[in-house]
Formats: structure tokens, C-alpha cells, sequence
């Protein structure tokens, strides 16, 4: 290994990646001699991305690396699971998912790429079988607004929206972490780091190191860097950002562990169930 590489690292910016990656983005960690070039973007545009290995170390929705682990493989830190934190399923008061109002039901989704998307398929499978709908795909940002002036019927939100969507006047019809919780008995995948494959084990151990130990820093000094974080959520307030931080950075960021690798193994499994990823023999982890 290289230890004075310069590798492309790429991150959303929401709160909770900010956060993880504040120290290695600022050097207030000891990087060893490696140097990252950061390019900040949508998780759904990072999932679009990586079909054409843009970048060394991203972002990925964990239903994106189900069907990029020809490119890509994961790395055990930095990733977004846990309980309650799942993506909601929301509406204009009064809707409901069988009433389709004499057509299909549009419903806004924040990517095809996404995990809270391959969550809601299974979701319908499962509750709504005979329910069709059509999908509408958009920024994550704009699924709120799009059914509040009605221009979807229901929205598929995730990240702060969980926090904010009872004051743009809509409800919540279904929590999907919730449903996963109940039906497998573990936390909700989310997001996850990657590494493009042909990296060798050790440089991407020694990748996960950095991002664990950036993860560490960020929980013993959360006020150091903190600009950093609102820099790319200028639109969130204080509290909301808070909120985020708490709800998913946690253990399974530092380290999957075995609970982590299985609620990951569940996922897949469900959505080769369905189709929505292809099997595959490569090996899960970077290192």
C-alpha cells in the first residue's frame, strides 16, 4: 500500500455524512500520508455515478450496491442503519393507498437506485399486492412539496423529512423501517461506504480506519468542525440537524458487527427475492 495516495472520495451532504467524515475532510485526524479529493452530491446521483466507477470511495445506497458488486464493495464503517429511521410513506390528509381515486396512484421516490424505494416494492408486495401504481423519481428534496400541490398523491421521504413533513400539512401512511423491523426482527440498511473492487485489502482496510477513526473523533468532539455541517444544510435548522446526527450515526457507523452483516444479508436477500438485484458469488466486504 501507498500511504501517500490521493483517492476520490464522494459523500452526500446530508447531516449524518458530514458528520462521519468532518475530521478526515478537515485533517483533524492523522491521515497517514493519504489525501482525498471530496465531491459532495445526492445519494441517488453517487448511485448513478458509481455504474461508471466515478469514484474511488462513495456513498451508495445499500440497494445501489446490490447491483454494482461487480464495481464496488462495502466497507464495514460509515454506514447508515437502525432502528426508527426507515424512510415514510406520506400523503395529503384523507389519502390512503386504496384509494386510487379511479387511476393509478402517482407516488414521488427519491431514485429507482434507492434503498427506500426497493423498501416500499417490498412493502407493497407484502400489504398491497394488487395495488398498481406509477412512480415519479425526483430529489429527495422535492418529494414534500410535490404532494403538497398535488403533483404526486403519495411521497416515499427519507432523511430530515421524517422530522419536517407535518408542517408542509401531510401525514404519514406508512413508517417502511418500521414494517422491516417487524418483519425480520432487525435494523433498517440504509446507506453504506464502498470501495471500488480492484482496490487492494489493504489500502481499503486502511480506508476504513481513517472513516472509523473520523467516526470517533466527530462523537468526542461534535462541536469541532461543526461549520462543516452546516455548510452543506443551510437550509436545516440547529435542532433538525441534531436530530439527523442522532438518529443515524450510531454503533453500526463505526462497525456493522454481526447484527449490521445481517440485516445487509436480509435486505439482499429480499430483493433478489423480488428480482430487484441479480445473485451474485463475489465476496461482500472490501477487507
Amino acid at each position: 500500500m501507498n500511504p501517500n495516495q490521493t483517492f476520490c472520495l464522494a459523500y452526500s451532504s446530508c447531516p449524518n455524512d458530514t458528520f462521519i467524515f468532518k475530521a478526515l475532510a478537515r485533517q483533524l485526524i492523522d491521515l497517514k500520508g493519504t489525501k482525498f479529493n471530496i465531491h459532495i452530491d445526492d445519494v441517488e446521483a453517487l448511485n448513478q455515478a458509481a455504474v461508471q466507477l466515478t469514484h474511488d470511495i462513495t456513498k451508495l445506497s445499500f440497494a445501489a450496491l446490490g447491483n454494482l458488486l461487480d464495481r464496488y464493495a462495502l466497507l464495514r464503517s460509515g454506514a447508515a442503519l437502525g432502528n426508527g429511521c426507515g424512510p415514510l410513506l406520506v400523503s395529503r390528509p384523507g389519502r390512503s393507498l386504496t384509494d386510487a381515486a379511479g387511476r393509478q396512484p402517482t407516488v414521488a421516490i427519491p431514485g429507482m437506485g434507492t434503498t427506500a424505494y426497493h423498501l416500499f416494492r417490498f412493502f407493497m408486495a407484502d400489504r398491497f399486492p394488487e395495488t398498481d401504481f406509477t412512480l415519479q423519481p425526483m430529489s429527495f428534496e422535492k418529494i414534500m412539496p410535490a404532494v403538497a400541490d398535488h403533483t404526486a398523491d403519495f411521497g416515499l421521504i427519507i432523511h430530515e423529512g421524517r422530522f419536517v413533513y407535518p408542517a408542509l400539512g401531510l401525514e404519514r401512511i406508512a413508517d417502511l423501517g418500521q414494517w422491516w423491523e417487524d418483519k425480520t426482527e432487525l435494523p433498517i440498511p440504509l446507506g453504506c461506504i464502498a470501495v471500488r473492487r480492484d482496490m487492494d485489502p489493504e489500502t481499503a482496510c486502511h480506508i476504513q480506519t481513517l472513516i472509523r477513526h473520523s467516526i470517533d473523533h466527530a462523537f468526542a468532539h461534535p462541536d469541532q468542525g461543526a461549520d462543516y455541517i452546516r455548510q452543506h444544510a443551510q437550509e436545516m435548522e440547529e435542532q433538525v440537524i441534531r436530530q439527523h446526527i442522532d438518529l443515524y450515526v450510531n454503533d453500526f457507523s463505526k462497525d456493522l458487527g454481526d447484527t449490521g452483516e445481517q440485516a445487509v444479508t436480509a435486505f439482499f436477500a429480499y430483493a433478489r427475492k423480488t428480482g430487484m438485484i441479480p445473485d451474485t458469488d463475489l465476496p461482500l466486504f472490501a477487507c
